[in-house]
């Protein structure tokens, strides 16, 4: 299988196998008007296997989701086919909107414009907690 190089764009590489998907989802890449490549369980030295994904064109990158989501990914931008930034995500300390409080006595149950605030507690087992209510929220994507 070959897929050629972007021009211009964006490539998110490192992903752990499998967690395209996800990324593809809570970014919204559904709704650019661009080509959009997921490359599924590439073969990699360091990581056995990996996901790859291209977007040919630049938009305004949630980095937060991606270090929630895999705080091992790298973010390559890309300009005339060449890298002109790289950037290596990292774990967010606090998270707005990616995920929602479960408590259904949280402030975000009523007030339903209130942003979902979590804050990052415990960096070993990836745990967040909403800000309002302390309720815990462990990273599904480990």
């Amino acid at each position: 299988m070959k897929i050629d190089s972007i021009k211009d764009g964006i490539v998110l590489d490192h992903i752990k196998a499998g967690k395209s998907m996800d990324i593809y989802k809570y970014l919204g890449l559904d709704k650019l008007d661009c080509s959009v490549a997921i490359l599924k369980n590439v073969p990699s030295s360091k990581m056995g296997k990996k996901d790859i994904i291209k977007i040919a064109n630049h938009f305004d990158l949630n980095l937060d989701v991606l270090g929630y989501i895999d705080p091992n990914i790298t973010v390559c931008f890309i300009k005339n086919r060449e890298i002109v930034q790289k950037k290596h995500v990292e774990l967010p300390e606090k998270i707005v909107n990616i995920i929602r409080c479960k408590n259904p006595r949280c402030i975000t149950s009523v007030e339903q414009e209130i942003d979902h605030i979590f804050k990052l507690t415990d960096p070993e087992h990836r745990v967040y907690r909403c800000i309002y209510c302390e309720s815990r929220k462990g990273s599904y994507f480990k």
